[in-house]
C-alpha cells in the first residue's frame, strides 16, 4: 500500500523514495486561493509553553509563509546588544578585539519595543536609542586568606554581573534595573590575576538579526512536518519489539492482548525522527506506512530571553504584515 485516503495533502516515505498522495479535494497548495477558505482551515495548537521556550503547531498553511516566519524570527525581529565598547583600560591576556567580540554576545534582557534605532553613526547615543554599562574590575591577592578560604586571588574572574548599568537621562525613571542588564549573571568573560584591571564602557544599540547574528532575538527557531505512522498488519511478539526500536522513544508502544501476546501499537508518532530503519526488515516493512503531513507544520521558538518567545513570533508576523502593506502601496503607486 503506497497511498493514504484522507483529504491531508502528505507525503508517503518509501525505502529509498516518497510519493506524493494529494486528496481530491482542493488544499493550500493548489493554485487559487482562498482567503476564506484558509480562514476556516488555519489553526495554531500551543503544545509546550515555557517563558524561554515555545512549541506550537500551524494547521492549514503554505511552507512558504512558515518559512517566512521562520526568517523573519531570526534576521528582522529586532534586540539588543552590545555594538560599542570604549576600552579605556584593559591589562588582561585578552586581546581588545576578542574581548569586544565577546561582550556583544552576552543575551541583554532589554525590552527592544522600547528603543529607536540609531541610524546615524556619526550622531550621539541618545537615551531612546542606546543602553549604557560599565566594567570596571581590578584582580588582586585576597589579604583575608584563612583556613575556611582557599580563594588566593579576588576578582580572577570576571563575569557578566560585574556589568552596571548606567541610565541615561529619564532611563531610571522608565526602566527598572532588574529589567536592564545580561540576562545571565553566570557568563565567564574573562579570566584574571594580580596586576589585570579592565576599565570599559559598552553601549547597547537595537538591530535586528541581519546586521549581526548577536542580534537575533533567538537561539533557534525551526520547523518541521508532522510525521504519520500507521500499522496496516498486526506486528507481535518479537517483530513487536524490533518494531519499537526502529522508531524513536515513544512513538511505537507494546501492550499484551487478550491471549497475553505482545502487540505494538502507535502510541505518539509525534515525535519520530522519519529514521526508515523499519525498510531494514522484510518482515516489517510492508506492515507500516510512513507519512508526512504537507500543510502541519511542528513550529519550534527558543528565546536567548530578552522577550518571550511567543511575543518573537508574533513580532514576526507584524513584520511580515508591513512589509506586505509596504509592497501593495508601492505597486499602487
Amino acid at each position: 500500500m503506497d497511498t493514504i485516503n484522507d483529504e491531508k495533502p502528505r507525503v508517503v516515505l518509501k525505502e529509498h523514495k516518497i510519493i506524493p498522495n494529494m486528496p481530491t479535494r482542493p488544499t493550500i497548495f493548489d493554485d487559487v486561493f482562498d482567503i476564506k477558505v484558509f480562514k476556516k482551515k488555519f489553526s495554531v495548537v500551543i503544545v509546550r509553553y515555557e517563558h524561554y521556550e515555545m512549541e506550537f503547531d500551524l494547521i492549514g498553511i503554505h511552507p512558504s509563509l512558515v518559512n517566512a516566519f521562520r526568517r523573519l524570527i531570526l534576521s528582522d525581529v529586532p534586540s539588543m546588544a552590545i555594538e560599542k565598547v570604549h576600552i579605556y583600560n584593559n591589562t588582561t591576556i585578552i586581546q581588545d578585539e576578542v574581548l569586544a567580540h565577546r561582550l556583544g554576545l552576552i543575551p541583554l534582557k532589554a525590552d527592544p519595543r522600547l528603543f529607536e534605532y540609531h541610524t546615524d553613526e556619526h550622531a550621539d547615543y541618545m537615551e531612546n536609542d542606546s543602553l549604557e554599562f560599565e566594567l570596571k574590575i581590578k584582580c588582586t591577592f585576597n589579604k583575608e586568606l584563612n583556613n575556611s578560604s582557599y580563594d588566593l586571588y579576588k576578582n580572577n574572574n570576571v563575569y557578566s554581573k560585574h556589568i552596571k548599568w548606567l541610565p541615561k537621562g529619564n532611563q531610571s525613571k522608565l526602566l527598572k534595573g532588574i529589567d536592564v542588564g545580561p540576562i545571565h549573571d553566570d557568563i565567564l568573560i574573562a579570566k584574571m590575576r594580580p596586576g589585570h584591571e579592565l576599565d570599559l564602557k559598552l553601549i547597547a544599540v537595537k538591530s535586528c538579526g541581519r546586521d549581526h547574528a548577536k542580534f537575533s532575538p533567538v537561539a533557534t527557531a525551526f520547523y518541521r512536518l508532522l510525521p504519520d505512522i500507521r500499522l496496516v498488519q498486526k506486528v507481535e511478539g518479537e517483530a513487536a519489539e524490533r518494531l519499537q526500536k526502529c522508531f524513536s522513544p515513544g512513538v511505537i508502544e507494546i501492550e499484551k492482548n487478550v491471549d497475553g501476546k505482545q502487540v505494538a501499537k502507535v502510541k505518539n508518532a509525534r515525535y519520530d525522527m522519519s529514521s526508515r530503519n523499519v525498510y531494514r526488515y522484510d518482515d516489517l516493512k510492508d506492515s507500516v506506512i510512513l507519512s508526512k503531513v504537507q500543510d502541519h507544520f511542528i513550529f519550534t521558538v527558543e528565546s536567548v530571553g530578552a522577550m518571550a518567545s511567543d511575543v518573537i513570533f508574533k513580532e514576526a508576523v507584524h513584520i511580515l504584515k508591513n512589509k506586505c502593506l509596504s509592497l501593495l502601496e508601492e505597486l499602487q503607486n
